[in-house]
């Protein structure tokens, strides 16, 4: 429980920020500011671990405990940072870049070891920091400083990765919606075990308006659904547009067509074990006639790693007939040298 109210100036360090001015980031920044200070924690238990790359100056601009890792290590460090102490709040930053290519193996594992930390991936789509190279979420044909004919690759998704992961906790938000992210965020800290929320970032230099389909004035409304746990699947300017369950599928309708009512929208169930729709609302994108999904999309509860490793260890302890290092030295054969 924490001593003292806290408002987000008081996670603000004295550093200058040095991303580009309108870069998504500083947005991002702002949203977990935001969300510390709402959570009931002592400043000093918070902790948060970066790698490398432009989102990985993070710990320099918060007035927190932190660390700056090598690059797609920070999934390393967090998980040791929090096994060693589990009252730590631990936040993870990282990149499509540094989460998802050198750092890939280490995210997935982290994931279904569902050790207790919240995991902030901003995904612009791109390497920022090196200068534009194509990532592993770089759009399939995209052109860029390393593709210049359109990359031949194509991209991950995230979400399919926790889920792939046995991942029980994958939220979707944008930079520039802070509200929303924030309340995000919190929700992530609450669950207890390995939280992942992907946060589509713009980078205003090397792909600027990459998420434009989804964001502009003219089509967000139908382009975005907001999940919201136990609330029907609606959306669209007019919120007459849902989804529904074709067989296997999941189908867009519009309410008052075709006999479609709001009795018959997908009523959103973040807490399904069986990841099947969580799967699909993960993959919905815009090419395919779809809103992209945003919120909390699977949160499901299950014991995490340092919860488990805590019990193993008192459990041990309490059928071991070694409880000091003499019962250590004198156990086995021993001998006594006159």
């Amino acid at each position: 429980m924490a001593d003292t109210k806290y408002n987000f100036k008081d996670f603000k360090s004295d550093q200058e920020i040095r991303w580009c001015p309108g870069c998504g980031d500083i947005a991002i920044l702002m949203s977990v500011q935001k969300a510390m200070a709402a959570l009931d924690y002592d400043k000093e238990d918070y902790a948060v671990i970066s790698g490398i790359g432009c989102s990985s100056r993070f710990p320099y601009y918060m007035n927190t405990y932190g660390f700056h890792g090598i690059h797609g290590r920070a999934g390393v460090l967090a998980s040791g940072v929090k096994t060693a102490n589990p009252k730590l709040s631990v936040w993870q930053i990282t990149g499509d870049g540094d989460g998802l290519a050198i750092g890939g193996n280490h995210f997935i594992h982290e994931i279904r070891r569902n050790i207790d930390l919240n995991i902030v991936l901003f995904n612009n789509q791109i390497y920022g920091l090196t200068k534009g190279q194509y990532s592993p979420t770089s759009l399939f044909g995209q052109v860029t400083k390393s593709s210049p004919y359109g990359t031949i690759e194509q991209p991950f998704h995230p979400g399919e990765l926790v889920i792939g992961a046995r991942g029980k906790f994958f939220a979707r938000s944008i930079d520039n919606k802070v509200a929303d992210t924030t309340e995000i965020l919190i929700q992530a800290d609450k669950h207890k075990g390995a939280s992942v929320v992907e946060i589509l970032q713009n980078c205003v230099i090397y792909n600027n308006g990459a998420h434009n389909a989804i964001t502009s004035k003219e089509t967000r409304d139908d382009n975005q659904i907001w999940l919201k746990h136990g609330e029907p699947m609606i959306f669209g300017k007019e919120k007459n547009k849902g989804l529904i369950l074709d067989g296997l599928n999941l189908k867009v309708v519009t309410i008052g067509e075709n006999g479609i009512s709001k009795d018959d929208i997908l009523v959103h169930d973040a807490h399904q074990e069986l990841p099947y729709i969580h799967l699909a609302l993960i993959n919905m994108a815009v090419a395919d006639g779809f809103p992209v999904a945003f919120g909390i999309i699977r949160s499901v509860e299950a014991p995490s790693y340092e919860v488990l490793l805590e019990e193993q260890i008192k459990d041990v302890q309490s059928r071991s007939k070694i409880k000091n290092v003499d019962d250590l030295l004198l156990s086995g054969n021993t001998w006594t040298v006159d």
